[in-house]
């Protein structure tokens, strides 16, 4: 066997050779690789999976040099790297910028296509990334899935499956700080309640105060830990899905009504602040800060629902305290984006924000009216520096199509989010490096084992989440938490 190996391996690096010899006479072309997915001039983390990718073109065989080394050479226009070798490069280059040069043989001719450039930054991402996989349709969903891919490979699970749930719709996966041992999935319609996982130990929780209150009008739906995983900051939305009338516009989506509470997971008691629960305003998209000091969350005037067409509807970003020891919400809304003038021709309605890890930054999505953004193809990321007060419209990231629905890695250098580029239907992870000068660099799509796979896909990649490791449960536990009685919980007002 240990004779094959080597022989295998001689022959691997003779084709190589011979490979080197024959582009080195290469016409030279002056115009881009057609590579797909776009890779180019993009900055990696030194434990990310192949960059494998398609050569849109006719090619009867491609290669590829990694500074001026013969990498990939095969027949057909798909460039696919070998796992370990990617990474013993990825490892050797870690810090350095690689030229990367695309070669294509034409009806027996080689051609070479302009360098373009990898950036391996020091910096890892989480190793994992847990996303729902969904149809872009309108109102109905099917099949739906909620997978975990190990970005250092190519491996994926399944821990929440259709075929196990009665195709129930199933969303907002949420890790404690990316760890693994605590998050929590929904598992919505009758029987449904929040999936929670403590180190492997599934429980299914009903977070609706069982004492009744006109305010509270659902379970939670949108929802985030604070930094210890004792509480969970929620909104309750009574969600409206509506056709627009003029052609180019699609779906529509809205609250109808919407609060912000804070759930006890230890004393499963759900705390109310009136601040949070305005009957006339819509409160959404909570989330803590990263010291557990701080929730900040998105809100609109409920008058905007008057407007037919929705474009009064803005949200404004704003942040209230919590003292995590006392469990006690604060007493001040301080306002950090104010939508409140904005006439619907500016993108100035806020939703999904996140803090980085390390509380220096704030990563939201900005459209110009709702709190849908996946349908709205002006949606952008915008980035506030926390210390100063600047915002970075993230120019090098956003395209013209759908950006939004994000989360950032534990070293706080990297950020995933969803992206509609490439056709404004499909929704994309996009992997964003943010270096230590707070500059965003060129995003990348996630990428495949099979480089065709986004061209053959019929399902977009949905709220993706990193975590920094394989989640201890699968599709088989959650419909066996599935059977257990809910865990309610009871109100305690401030």
């Amino acid at each position: 066997m240990k004779v094959l190996k080597i022989f295998t391996f001689l022959s691997s690096l003779w084709l190589l050779f011979a490979c080197a010899d024959r582009v080195e006479n290469a016409t030279e072309l002056n115009r881009p690789a057609p590579v797909y997915p776009d890779y180019t001039e993009v900055t990696i983390p030194k434990n990310i999976a192949p960059l494998n990718f398609l050569l849109r073109d006719s090619a009867e065989e491609v290669a590829v040099t990694l500074d001026g080394n013969t990498a990939v050479t095969r027949e057909g226009n798909k460039v696919q790297f070998d796992l370990d070798g990617w990474h013993d490069f990825l490892r050797a280059h870690a810090g350095h910028q690689v030229k990367v040069k695309v070669y294509a043989k034409h009806r027996g001719e080689w051609f070479g296509y302009p360098t373009f450039h990898w950036t391996i930054a020091n910096d890892t991402i989480d190793p994992c990334l847990t996303y729902r996989l969904i149809e872009p349709d309108y109102e109905v969903w099917n099949h739906l899935q909620i997978q975990q891919r190990n970005l250092t490979n190519f491996e994926t699970c399944q821990l929440v499956d259709y075929q196990l749930e009665e195709n129930r719709c199933m969303n907002c996966h949420e890790f404690s700080n990316r760890d693994p041992q605590l998050s929590m999935v929904y598992v919505r319609g009758k029987g449904g309640g929040a999936i929670l996982n403590d180190h492997g130990r599934l429980s299914k929780l009903d977070i609706k105060a069982a004492t009744p209150i006109d305010s509270m009008v659902s379970s939670s739906v949108y929802y985030g830990f604070s930094p210890s995983g004792r509480y969970i900051v929620f909104s309750t939305n009574i969600i409206i899905p509506a056709f627009h009338a003029r052609a180019n516009k699609r779906l529509e989506v809205y609250d109808k009504k919407s609060d912000v509470y804070v759930a006890d997971l230890k004393s499963h008691e759900i705390i109310l602040s009136p601040l949070l629960a305005d009957t006339t305003k819509l409160e959404t998209f909570p989330t803590f800060s990263p010291d557990g000091r701080s929730i900040y969350y998105c809100v609109a005037n409920s008058s905007g629902l008057a407007s037919k067409n929705l474009h009064g509807l803005q949200y404004s970003l704003v942040r209230i305290g919590f003292d995590e020891k006392a469990g006690r919400i604060g007493s001040r809304v301080d306002t950090l984006v104010n939508a409140s003038h904005n006439d619907g021709s500016q993108k100035l309605s806020v939703c999904h924000p996140r803090v980085s890890p390390d509380g220096r930054y704030l990563l939201y999505t900005v459209a110009y009216y709702g709190t849908f953004p996946i349908w709205h193809p002006e949606a952008d990321l915008q980035m506030m520096d926390l210390r100063t007060g600047h915002i970075d419209t993230l120019a090098v990231v956003n395209s013209a199509k759908s950006d939004t629905y994000h989360s950032w890695s534990s070293n706080s250098r990297w950020f995933v989010f969803a992206s509609k580029r490439d056709d404004g239907l499909y929704g994309k992870p996009y992997f964003c490096y943010v270096d230590r000068q707070g500059h965003a660099h060129k995003p990348f799509v996630l990428p495949q084992q099979d480089p065709q796979l986004y061209d053959m896909n019929l399902k977009s990649f949905n709220i993706p989440e990193l975590g920094r490791g394989p989640l201890p449960f699968d599709a088989v536990d959650v419909q066996r938490a599935m059977k257990q009685e809910a865990v309610g919980f009871q109100l305690k007002r401030q």
